[in-house]
């Protein structure tokens, strides 16, 4: 099976709490996510954002439905060995606290995953350097993160995310402690990243500013998919 998608979830449910009174966060949600595509997935607190990011970055396995990866890799069927290795090298998140490491500098937060790969020490030096300069942070590669400000330190945490060349790249409420000006800064940068380098994204938040940033708006519901804008 071939797909044109970096990304599939199909017919995606997710339950939690007693088999006799289950809570469903995700109610029977199908999309996908091509290759260079920024999808914005809207909703209030409590829709079911965070657990749909789960799913489909294999964190998180549904109750009922599955999620394809590029090529029609079922994560359900790869095996625990190999939706690992997916996971690893395929998959990356950027989060709304950022995650940076407090003692580290920037390069050596950018560093972690090339490490846990055992990247050649050559080649993580390159690589660290080119996604600080991706993200403008070239200059700020010895800071550690208390020297940085909100809005360079989630520029860390997309050039940490992008430095492993990830397929799929999740972010869940990435400018939810940022003002409006550097949301708008981060965004930007998340959206021009996405297209020039062909990294399928799903962002969820529920800011209506950011909205405009998206190739695609999705809106999730009570867990369901309720509106698509194009």
């Amino acid at each position: 099976m071939t797909s044109d998608y970096a990304v599939r979830g199909e017919n995606l449910v997710r339950e939690f709490g007693r088999r006799d009174a289950p809570v469903r966060a995700v109610d029977g949600v199908t999309l996908q996510v091509a290759a260079g595509e920024l999808l914005v997935l809207r909703g209030p607190s409590g829709s079911g954002k965070t657990t749909l990011l789960n799913l489909l970055g294999g964190l998180d396995r549904p109750t009922s439905g599955r999620v394809l990866m590029g090529g029609g890799r079922d994560l359900a069927t790869l095996g625990e060995e190999k939706a690992l290795a997916v996971r690893r090298d395929e998959v990356a998140y950027v989060l709304q606290s950022f995650g940076l490491v407090p003692v580290l500098s920037a390069a050596e937060n950018v560093e972690v995953p090339l490490r846990l790969r055992r990247t050649p020490s050559a080649e993580r030096a390159e690589r660290v350097a080119e996604a600080l300069d991706a993200v403008g942070l070239r200059n700020h590669a010895r800071q550690r993160p208390y020297e940085l400000s909100g809005g360079q330190q989630q520029r860390v945490g997309i050039a940490r995310a992008l430095v492993a060349r990830p397929r799929l790249l999740l972010a869940d409420e990435p400018t939810g402690q940022l003002d409006s000006a550097n949301a708008a800064v981060v965004m930007d940068l998340l959206r021009d990243l996405v297209h020039t380098r062909e990294v399928a994204a799903v962002v969820a938040t529920h800011d209506p500013v950011l909205v405009s940033r998206a190739d695609r708006v999705v809106e999730l519901r009570d867990g369901r998919l309720d509106v698509i804008e194009l």
